[in-house]
């Protein structure tokens, strides 16, 4: 099933909300890679949409001496899924994951 089509107007205000969603992630992931932000407190602010629909991956591995190898490893051991989003996370998954990290 196809999408509806949209309005050049429409379409604008999509591409503009879409930018803005992908500055706001990256300047997260800044702050994560620059430990201005600990994943702890970023798990604390998933009721925001622009931190809720942020993959757990993309967040691990912005952090400091975590590389893609060491999120799967972790995501894995923690119970977590490849495709999750960190809204999706449930208590007990939070909670193994701050304490990996710790």
């Amino acid at each position: 099933m196809n999408p509806p089509p949209l309005t050049q107007e429409q379409r604008r205000q999509a591409l503009a909300k879409a930018a803005a969603v992908r500055k706001g992630r990256a300047e997260i992931k800044a702050d994560l890679s620059d430990r201005r932000l600990t994943m702890a407190e970023l798990l604390e602010r998933t009721d925001d949409p622009l931190v809720g629909g942020m993959k757990v991956s993309a967040a691990l591995s912005a952090l400091p001496g975590i590389g893609k190898k060491r999120t799967s490893r972790l995501m894995e051991r923690v119970g977590i899924l490849e495709n999750r989003r960190l809204r999706g996370l449930g208590k007990r998954q939070r909670e193994a994951l701050i304490r990996e990290l710790s």
